[in-house]
């Protein structure tokens, strides 16, 4: 089979394999490993939409297909798929090396197929991206959808003329184009993101079911996300998804909200074939008090089956977790307090409210039936001293006994790592923001981040911190946090002891690895081999517990008929896209943009 369009994700450093990184905690605190084999959404939405209009449409993750497979041969996969086009994603920037080494591959393999690039760090990197033999377009902004539908039309017929595709980076011969960033659609609905119903129908449609699993152990805890928005109302500084972030690298100005309506037909899909807790991604309040008032009055019309999972940006009254639980059968929030210090907070952005706000968002949510709280703490951020980090711990237990000792809060500590994001306030104006950049071009985060610890992975430091402090003060974090959840029997003492010594061993093979860099390239080398293993398993949940961030549930997947009816309704639709196509063989060629 011929595809229109395969979209590969790449893992973070592409030879992982062979080469030995302690990655330490740098992804503890989410779904995927150090590899970063969890790819975004977007490439399911686009997926979905190219194939709404009769092209052949394949995800493939590379990065985990490399990882459950220790022989999984990349370039005989790779060889033997013919396509009109590759993408590959580049939207976290730890995906630097791995997304241009993959990129590499392909070009090799198929040297006249164009390959694309699109992502949020794609976005900001686009000039040096098509700098690249290997790349030949880059698809900027957040909402891409529209756009690789004009452009594979336009590859289809062989047009080289590219200068009317708005937001595109493209490359003929030694000329470069950069056309102007003025696609920005004002809302999500005519997209599905993610594109859920896609992905069941590749699996019937491919004959493959590996190749589109989102992560490593998504088949034990299939966790399932929607997207409320593309945009941000909040203007944190070390986060390039900001406000001011999305406005300079995507040039949106406003939020793109997904309607309520949608909302509820993402549910009510995902709940058709899966039983695991559902995301709500973003704070579902950016849409204001309509906005929120509309959802949870649908959700009262359908009958949930699954947890839902809120992420909260800011301080939560009663009345809000009062319309959830009366919504809601089960859920569970999230947020990201960062920081026990009020000051830094309010500089920072993330939840700027004082210390007894933050409790009193926790006391209610608690009485108002939530299940699970996961509560982060950071260390890195602007402002930040060791001691300050260190006390983070002490807050946890302040909340921990205001709250009456609730079993149901979890509490997790991880260092901003390893890279500031592009387009953050930190990363535009370090030095205003008490910050060192070390890192600066996209070809130093592809360096930085094929080092052998996580120490010198890291693209920063602060005017309080070094380094070596930031990375000090994470594991003396992780070792009295530990020490906390033991004295409150939020572990037990077998658990303790797992990460106690994890976090001991950690500490020792930075060191260890700090004095091999001192050694003959030769020796060097040979030496980081003989500890592969070792770093191997240090990679694993270093600083907090394996089972600490999963959401458990009786059972993860519908019943077989549900499964088996939704399997069949894609392969409906499927083949009504070939009617339609057969009928109407100009359609897609009809896609209109506001721009």
């Amino acid at each position: 089979m011929k595809y229109d369009l395969v979209l590969l994700h790449a893992p973070s450093v592409y030879d992982f394999r062979k080469n030995s990184l302690l990655a330490g905690p740098i992804s503890d605190v989410v779904p995927s490993s150090p590899v970063f084999e969890m790819y975004p959404i977007g490439l399911t939405s686009i997926a979905d939409y190219l194939e709404r209009y009769g092209l052949k449409v394949r995800i493939i993750n590379i990065a985990n297909r490399m990882l459950m497979d220790p022989d999984f041969d990349v370039e005989k996969k790779l060889a033997n798929i013919q396509a009109r086009a590759f993408g590959i994603d580049l939207h976290w920037l730890p995906h630097a090396h791995g997304s241009i080494e993959l990129a590499k591959i392909v070009k090799r393999l198929h040297p006249d197929t164009p390959i694309i690039f699109g992502g949020l760090s794609s976005t900001y990197y686009h000039k040096e991206l098509i700098e690249y033999p290997c790349i030949d377009f880059v698809v900027r902004g957040d909402s891409t959808e529209k756009l690789m539908l004009m452009l594979m039309n336009k590859l289809e017929f062989g047009n080289v003329h590219f200068e009317d595709i708005p937001n595109l980076t493209w490359k003929k011969g030694t000329e470069i184009g950069f056309n102007p960033l003025s696609y920005v659609p004002k809302d999500l609905d005519e997209f599905d993101v993610p594109g859920y119903r896609y992905t069941i129908r590749s699996v019937f449609k491919y004959k493959n079911f590996m190749d589109p699993l989102p992560y490593n152990g998504w088949l034990q805890y299939p966790n399932t996300a929607i997207l409320t928005a593309r945009g941000c109302t909040q203007n944190c500084l070390i986060c390039g998804g900001s406000k001011e972030g999305y406005e300079q690298n995507c040039n949106r100005k406003s939020l793109a909200l997904r309607s309520p309506a949608k909302l509820i037909e993402d549910i009510q899909f995902i709940q058709r074939f899966s039983r695991a807790p559902i995301f709500i991604l973003h704070d579902i309040r950016q849409g204001g008090k309509k906005y929120v008032e509309e959802f949870f009055s649908l959700l009262k019309g359908i009958n949930l089956k699954n947890e839902l999972v809120f992420e909260l940006f800011q301080y939560g009254d009663e009345s809000f977790f009062k319309k959830i639980n009366e919504a809601v059968p089960q859920y569970s929030i999230e947020l990201t307090l960062e920081t026990h210090d009020e000051k830094l907070r309010l500089l920072n952005g993330k939840f700027n409210c004082t210390n007894e706000k933050v409790i009193s968002t926790l006391q209610s949510a608690l009485k108002h039936g939530c299940k699970k709280i996961d509560l982060f703490f950071m260390v890195g951020i602007p402002g930040q001293t060791t001691q300050s980090a260190l006390e983070n711990i002490d807050f946890a237990e302040t909340i921990h006994l205001a709250c009456g000792k609730d079993p149901r809060l979890f509490y997790f500590v991880a260092p901003l790592a390893p890279f500031l994001d592009p387009a953050s306030a930190a990363f535009e104006n370090p030095e205003r923001y008490g910050y060192k950049k070390l890192c600066h071009t996209l070809e130093d985060h592809r360096k930085a981040i094929t080092q052998p610890s996580w120490k010198h992975m890291l693209s920063y430091e602060t005017t309080d911190m070094t380094r070596d402090d930031i990375v000090n003060a994470t594991y003396e974090s992780a070792r009295l946090l530990n020490e906390f959840k033991l004295k409150y029997s939020l572990i037990d003492l077998e658990s303790y002891h797992v990460i106690e010594n994890k976090i001991e061993k950690s500490v020792h093979y930075i060191e260890r690895i700090d004095h091999l860099l001192t050694l003959p390239e030769k020796e060097y080398e040979v030496e980081l081999a003989n500890i592969k293993k070792e770093i191997e398993d240090l990679n694993k949940h270093s600083i907090c517990g394996s089972n600490e961030l999963k959401w458990e549930v009786q059972k993860n997947y519908a019943n077989f008929f549900s499964l088996a009816m939704v399997g069949l309704e894609q392969l409906y639709e499927e083949y009504a896209i070939k009617l339609r196509k057969q009928f109407h063989p100009k359609i897609r060629h009809q896609v209109k943009l506001d721009v």
